[in-house]
């Protein structure tokens, strides 16, 4: 396998990723511990950058496969580092902070046990105010990957190969310390209308919001203020509106944008509409891997980058797939004005012919899912941490809409699921069943098409997404992970062949179908990920294999086919 670096990769500071991690909710102090590490592996001592994964190449050590002896996954990476609590925290309380860890985590400070954590994608944090001690203090982090279909595993196998990648184990997001006052805001849920905010606050109550210049005061928990002359947010104006808080002896500032989401009818034909008007996303699969860090860019700005790269292609949509990404990708999809269609992380066993074969090859759609996926934790785990997942990314408005399940992955109960995210979060889509094996319950109808023209369904009542399509491969050998292998679902050596059919793809079979109901298209991908190259953008982010005038017309046609 070939050792690609990013450009950011190249050369890293020593502390990588030292940026205020939370944007929705950002207060004053805080202390970032990324940086080197020391990790003892099967008795075997040495160094890892933290925050990227064992397996990277960024995090330093030999235990990818291509640098030395690959890890065992089941295995226990022991972390340790010491810090010292600045004196200006005298008298607060200090909360340490994980962006996540792969898979389960046990924490200490100085010996005494202050977290346990078991999902590989989401945040967690703890009080360690009474395990400090005065001067250096020691973190241990001992984290175990086995990646357990019982818990959130997105696309990791052991075997990688074709569409499953390296497995990502340990920290591989930042982790922080930050002081509060005893009583403190421990999160913020911002809830918007067409021209009305309601905030509400946990681990607090009372205080004052300063927006616009004014001083809006609130007793108990929630409060609820007008937006005059409301500026809505879109891909085309991300107008974000920004406010400071205070609580007590607390204070955090955060931001909310206005935009709304509905479905109506438009000439007989459901639409998907943003801010009131048939809206046509123009999407891509991003998932969300870099050929250094594997889940972590080398720096934050590597969000951006792939963010504005998509822009310019004239895309205003990117579905993450099967992750959960740190706050920042959010943050940068909020304020460039990108939307985000978010994936739910899927559990439990994956079944080649009943998960891939039954949809993409036979072509079988419905079938009915109360027992799929029997394992009683995995649907605890996956129930759970769809809750989870909508409280961490609840807040930001480039997310428009929620995908549960993917080509049957792990699913059981979607109608339920359905139902139970519905109640969770009214306010966006939710595709319940993306691909196949489509239940009652969805706001939309949505397919998969790789190996056939595309098309829409007869069934009419609900807006239609190709959620998928295209993941034609065009590889760059020199910036190819894998010279031996490659995964696409067409395969191309002529970048002008490839253009050329690309354009026709959208041109002929993508436009056509809008005036008859398609309202998105989401074709595979943004970059290539290991044996894959079929992404825009080579895996290493060096080489773009198409430019902005070769799809741009597209994204104005699309618009206006779906208003027509």
């Amino acid at each position: 396998m070939q050792k690609l670096l990013t450009e950011a990769g190249m050369s890293l500071p020593e502390i990588p990723w030292n940026r205020y991690p939370r944007p929705q909710m950002v207060r004053k102090d805080w202390l970032c511990l990324n940086g080197t590490w020391d990790l003892t592996y099967k008795a075997r001592k040495t160094k890892i950058l933290v925050p990227f994964c064992a397996e990277s190449l960024l995090s330093g050590t030999d235990l990818a496969a291509e640098n030395g002896e690959p890890l065992a996954y089941g295995e226990s990476l022991e972390y340790s580092r010491s810090f010292s609590v600045p004196e200006s925290w005298a008298g607060k309380r200090v909360l340490l902070h994980f962006g996540a860890v792969s898979r389960l985590a046990d924490v200490l400070v100085n010996g005494t046990p202050v977290a346990r954590h078991e999902e590989s994608y989401l945040p967690f944090s703890a009080d360690i105010t009474d395990a400090l001690t005065a001067g250096e203090n020691c973190l241990t982090v001992r984290a175990v990957n086995d990646v357990s279909c019982k818990h959130l595993w997105g696309k990791q196998k052991i075997d990688r190969g074709g569409m499953w990648y390296t497995p990502c184990s340990g920290i591989w997001q930042t982790v922080w310390l930050e002081p509060v006052p005893d009583r403190h805001i421990s999160s913020l849920k911002i809830r918007t209308e067409e021209n009305r905010v309601e905030i509400r606050l946990e681990g607090a109550e009372g205080g004052s919001i300063l927006f616009g210049g004014e001083v809006i005061p609130f007793a108990g928990s929630t409060v609820r203020f007008p937006v005059k002359s409301p500026r809505f947010w879109s891909p085309e104006d991300p107008y974000l509106y920004r406010f400071s808080l205070r609580s007590g002896e607390d204070a955090v500032e955060s931001y909310f944008a206005l935009r709304t989401l509905s479905i109506r009818e438009v000439k007989g034909i459901p639409r998907l509409c943003l801010n009131g008007e048939p809206y046509f996303f123009h999407a891509l699969l991003d998932q969300g891997y870099w050929s250094d860090g594997l889940y972590t860019p080398a720096d934050p700005e590597g969000f951006e980058r792939d963010i504005l790269a998509m822009k310019a292609l004239g895309f205003n949509t990117l579905r993450k797939h099967i992750k959960i990404e740190p706050e920042q990708f959010y943050y940068d999809c909020d304020r460039l004005g990108m939307v985000v269609f978010q994936d739910m992380v899927n559990c439990g066993k994956y079944i080649y012919f009943r998960d891939t074969v039954i949809g993409t090859i036979l072509g079988i759609f419905g079938r009915g899912d109360h027992k799929l996926n029997r394992d009683r934790e995995a649907r605890t785990s996956f129930l759970s941490s769809m809750d989870e997942t909508v409280r961490l990314l609840g807040n930001h408005p480039c997310i428009c809409l929620w995908t549960i399940f993917n080509e049957g992955w792990g699913q059981f109960c979607a109608d339920s699921a359905y139902r139970r995210l519905k109640t969770l979060d009214p306010s966006r889509f939710i595709d319940s069943t993306s691909g196949w094996f489509r239940q009652r319950e969805s706001d939309v109808e949505s397919l998969h098409i790789y190996f056939r023209k595309l098309y829409l369904t007869k069934r009419k009542r609900r807006p239609q997404l190709i959620s998928e399509f295209g993941g034609w491969s065009l590889k760059i050998p020199d910036h190819s992970f894998n010279p031996e292998k490659t995964f696409g679902y067409r395969k191309y050596t002529d970048r002008e062949a490839f253009l050329r059919d690309l354009k026709d793809l959208y041109a002929k079979q993508v436009l056509p179908l809008v005036p008859k109901g398609l309202c998105g298209a989401v074709y595979t991908e943004v970059s290539d990920v290991e044996d894959e190259t079929n992404g825009l953008l080579t895996y290493d982010r060096r080489e773009a294999k198409v430019k902005p005038e070769d799809l741009e017309e597209f994204a104005v046609l699309l618009q206006e086919a779906v208003r027509a």
